[in-house]
C-alpha cells in the first residue's frame, strides 16, 4: 500500500488523540470532566487547554483537506508511490503542529501549517499535471 495512504490513516487519529488531551486539561482546570455539557466546558478552557481545543479543530480541518488531496491524487491516476517524501513531510508537519500550538509558539505553528498546506498544494499540482 502506498505511504500516502498510511499517512492518511495515521493523521485520522490525530484529532482523537487531541480530544483525549483536551479531557486531561478539562479535568486539570475544572476538577472534573463534564460529559453532559462537553462543548460548554471546552469553550471555558483557558491557556494550554484552549490551545489543545484549537489544535484539535485544526486537525479535523486539515484531515478533510488531506483526504480530498489523496482522492484527487488517486482519481487523477497519479502514481501514489511517488508521493512518499511529500506524504511523510506532511505527516511530520501535522504531528509538529499541535505541539507548537499547545506550547504557544504561534509563528512556528503558522510556518509548519504552511508547510503542510504546501504539501497538499504540491500533490494537487502533480495530479493536475498528469
Amino acid at each position: 500500500m502506498p505511504t500516502i495512504l498510511f499517512v492518511l490513516f495515521a493523521i485520522s487519529f490525530l484529532p482523537i488523540f487531541l480530544a483525549w488531551a483536551g479531557v486531561y486539561f478539562r479535568i486539570r482546570q475544572f476538577g472534573t470532566f463534564d460529559n453532559y455539557h462537553p462543548r460548554q466546558q471546552q469553550a471555558a478552557l483557558v491557556g494550554a487547554g484552549a490551545r489543545v481545543q484549537g489544535a484539535q479543530a485544526n486537525a479535523w480541518e486539515s484531515l478533510t483537506v488531506f483526504t480530498m488531496v489523496c482522492f484527487i491524487a488517486y482519481a487523477s491516476g497519479l502514481d501514489l508511490n511517488q508521493l512518499d517524501g511529500v506524504a511523510l513531510l506532511y505527516l511530520a508537519a501535522r504531528v509538529l503542529h499541535p505541539i507548537l500550538y499547545i506550547t504557544n509558539l504561534a509563528w512556528f505553528r503558522s510556518a509548519i501549517y504552511a508547510v503542510g498546506m504546501g504539501c497538499c498544494l504540491y500533490i494537487v499540482y502533480l495530479a493536475a499535471s498528469q
